[in-house]
Parts: C-alpha cells; sequence; structure tokens
C-alpha cells in the first residue's frame, strides 16, 4: 500500500485464535464493556450434526494447502486449519460480493452452510465434554470481539457471529490495558500455551475478532519409563544428534507408495496422533509439496488392523508462526486484500474509508510427552480499512527418528485439527 494514500488508514485484526483488527482514532482510557447484555444469542436452526463429508474434505484440502505453502520442508511446521476456518468463517459474514465469494471458494463452502457446519462442531465438543466424567473435551473452542470505543459494528454482524460462533463481545479503550486483556482472555482460552497475541495494540486499530483453539488429551495408553529410551535423531541437514524416543506398540498402520506411518489414539477415543514418515530418500519439501488432502483422507480411510507396528515417537515440543495472508491469496482470497476491491461492509463502516484484510498472522504450540499432547491455535488477521481387533499380525517398524508430518486427527470426521512437520526435535 503506498503512503500517498490521503485518508486516514485503519486497521482490523482477527485472531483464530482469531483476531480482527481495524484503525481508527485514539479514545481516552476507559474500563471494558462487557456488550453482550444488549445481545442475546439465537437458538438456530441446522439440519447439521457434524461437519458433513464436504465440508470436512474442504477443511483437508485447506490444512494441506495452508502446509504446503510453509517451510515444511526447511523448519518444524504446525498449522490448525480448523482455527483458521473459525477466525476466517466469523470474518466472511461481513464480507460481500465478490470479496464472499472468493473467501467461499478458499474455505470451501458458501457462509450460510460454513455457519452451520462449525456451529454443529463445536456443539458435537459440548455434547462429548457432558458426557465426560472430567465434563471436559480434549478440544475446547472460544471466540470474542473486542470494539475499540467509537466504532460502529452492525448489529447483524454481532448477533451473527453470537448465534454461530458463540462469541463474546467487548468494548474498550484499546491502550495498553486492552492489549493486556485480549493477551488474558487467549492464555485462559489455551490453558495458558499461548500467553501473547498481541506485543501491541496499534493506535489506528478498531476491532479485534478473536478465536482461541486449545488441545490437551492423554494418551489411551501412555508411555512407561522402560519405554522411553535414549536414541538418535538424524535431521536432513546437520548431524544426528540425541532424543528420547518413545516406543509403543500400536495396531492403525498407514501406507502409501511414498510414506509409511501409524495412529496413536488419545484416551476420549476420538483423537488420535497420526505420524507419516517419508520413504527414505525423500526429502521432507518434496513430499509436502506433492501431499494431497485425498492422500491424507485416503490414508486414514484405508489404515491397516491387520498389523502390529512398532513405533516410535519423539519427545518434542514447538512453537511456531507465520503470515498467511500471501498464501490466503494464492488460494484465491485476492480481493478480501485488495484496499480497492475488498468488500466488507457488512461488518460496519469506518467513517475514512472501507476495510480490507491487512495480514493473517497464525501462531501456534504443541507438546508432545509420556503421556500425551498439549496443543493450541490462534490466527490473527489484521484488516486495514481506508478507502478391528487384529489377528495374525505381522510388524511394521516406523520409528520417527527422521523429519516427519504429524497431525491431531478427529477421528469422527478424519479432520486434522493440528498438521505439521518436524524437521529436528533438537531443542
Amino acid at each position: 500500500m503506498k503512503s500517498s494514500l490521503t485518508r486516514r488508514t485503519f486497521y482490523l485484526t482477527l485472531a483464530t485464535i482469531v483476531v480482527l483488527a481495524l484503525v481508527g482514532c485514539a479514545e481516552r482510557a476507559l474500563a471494558a464493556t462487557d456488550l453482550m447484555a444488549n445481545v442475546t444469542p439465537q437458538d438456530v436452526s441446522s439440519s447439521a450434526e457434524n461437519l458433513n463429508d464436504a465440508q470436512a474434505e474442504a477443511l483437508t484440502d485447506f490444512g494441506v494447502q495452508l502446509l504446503q505453502q510453509s517451510n515444511a520442508g526447511e523448519d518444524n511446521v504446525l498449522i490448525s486449519p480448523l482455527s483458521v476456518q473459525y477466525a476466517l468463517g466469523m470474518t466472511a459474514n461481513g464480507s460481500q460480493g465478490e470479496t464472499r465469494s472468493q473467501m467461499e471458494h478458499v474455505l470451501g463452502s458458501d457462509v450460510e452452510r460454513l455457519n452451520e457446519q462449525l456451529l454443529a462442531y463445536q456443539q458435537t465438543l459440548e455434547a462429548s465434554a457432558e458426557g465426560a466424567e472430567d465434563n471436559a473435551s480434549p478440544l475446547k473452542l472460544a471466540n470474542s470481539l473486542w470494539i475499540r470505543n467509537g466504532f460502529e459494528v452492525n448489529d447483524a454482524f454481532q448477533q451473527t457471529n453470537a448465534n454461530y460462533y458463540q462469541a463474546g463481545a467487548y468494548q474498550a479503550p484499546f491502550d495498553t490495558g486492552t492489549k493486556d486483556d485480549i493477551n488474558q482472555w487467549v492464555s485462559d482460552n489455551t490453558d495458558g500455551m499461548i500467553e501473547q497475541l498481541l506485543d501491541e495494540v496499534p493506535a489506528s486499530a478498531v476491532m479485534y475478532l478473536v478465536n482461541a483453539l486449545g488441545f490437551d488429551a492423554n494418551w489411551m495408553n501412555e508411555y512407561q519409563a522402560e519405554d522411553v529410551h535414549e536414541e538418535t535423531f538424524t535431521p536432513e541437514e546437520g548431524a544426528p544428534h540425541p532424543a528420547q524416543l518413545m516406543y509403543s506398540t500400536e495396531s492403525n498402520y498407514l501406507e502409501n507408495d511414498r510414506a509409511i506411518g501409524f495412529m496413536k489414539p488419545y484416551e476420549s477415543g476420538r483423537y488420535a496422533f497420526a505420524a507419516l514418515l517419508p520413504q527414505e530418500g525423500t526429502s521432507m519439501a518434496d513430499f509436502v509439496a506433492t501431499l494431497t488432502g485425498d492422500d491424507v483422507r485416503t490414508l486414514l480411510e484405508t489404515a491397516r488392523w491387520d498389523v502390529e507396528v512398532d513405533a516410535a515417537v519423539p519427545k518434542f515440543s514447538s512453537d511456531y508462526g507465520c503470515d498467511l495472508s500471501k498464501t490466503l491469496a494464492a488460494m484465491g482470497m485476492t480481493d478480501a486484500f485488495d484496499p480497492s476491491l475488498a468488500d466488507f461492509s457488512g461488518i460496519g463502516t469506518a467513517d475514512d474509508g472501507t476495510l480490507y484484510i491487512g495480514s493473517v498472522a497464525h501462531k501456534t504450540h504443541i507438546e508432545v510427552d509420556e503421556h500425551g499432547t498439549k496443543a493450541a491455535a490462534t490466527t490473527s488477521v489484521e484488516m486495514k480499512a481506508t478507502s478391528a481387533m487384529p489377528v495374525e499380525q505381522e510388524t511394521k517398524v516406523v520409528h520417527l527418528d527422521r523429519p516427519f508430518v504429524y497431525a491431531i486427527i478427529d477421528l469422527d470426521t478424519n479432520v486434522p485439527i493440528f498438521l505439521g512437520s518436524v524437521m529436528d526435535v533438537e531443542s
């Protein structure tokens, strides 16, 4: 964007975590006000009971494309396509015209249907939590809107996001205290795994739309002390080095002509850790570049239960962050980033211009150890406004002692909640 623009520039940040931010004039410091007293989420009817096959396929394709556009062949990468979908889904409710059409193409669904599907998915999480012993689901979602004092948001936009995304709404002065409040909200809704979403609140920001996603699950069969051994991890570049590998016997074997892998279930039975080890001689960059959503679905659907897997998973943790703007534009969502073409008039109006997306920041965290997995995701979209039982079994060996691709899979839908790659496990 050229600096010669004569009208004031505004920012809208969306976090998914979803953060949506716009920009306006600075306000005198005031305490944040809960706006939900004036907004009652309506009981919207939906024929959806969960993500349907088409939406599950679209979400898997979406996640693989995001992974391919990252540095998956160079660095440790972790993305949450579900988190990004919740963030962009809320944003899309304020889009119009060609901007809306392009967002629907990238998201794999029209906005109305996407709203229904994501609401239904969140309701399945709530239902599974009610049936759990501790009344909690391994996967938790939360959404909120943070609105600068003086910025007028369309009532219909706020109501729709309350109805379908259960998004809370807060009015705040957008000062240092507001930054701390938003970061605290994110930390609270990711169990402290992501403590800071915002480094600062720009003077011109007028709105943040935030979605937080957290996952915390123990293995169905936890590793014991005798299952953990110091072995060697061999990265593609650099010298082999010691790493703690956790050994187990699994019964969900994955294989195609380019990779082998396995799934290890979490105790709820609904989720599993899935890993793919490229065939020897195949670089991670080449493997990820040719991976497709259909590959992932086929591998999961054809998992073999008739073999025994000698599996080894390294203990590791990883933090990742990136800007998805160029990726989403390359996938077809171009107008949303163009100040002369974007149409987000459904969100609200800024006195000095129209709204467009300036950046889409994505942050994730994961920890894998003997007990299970903890993971969290946040997506910050900055918007600017200016003008079976086994029988006789053979044994397959899958030791993740070199770079691999992994995912946390929702087995009810075969959707990857998280999708990543590990190039190295050395701290």
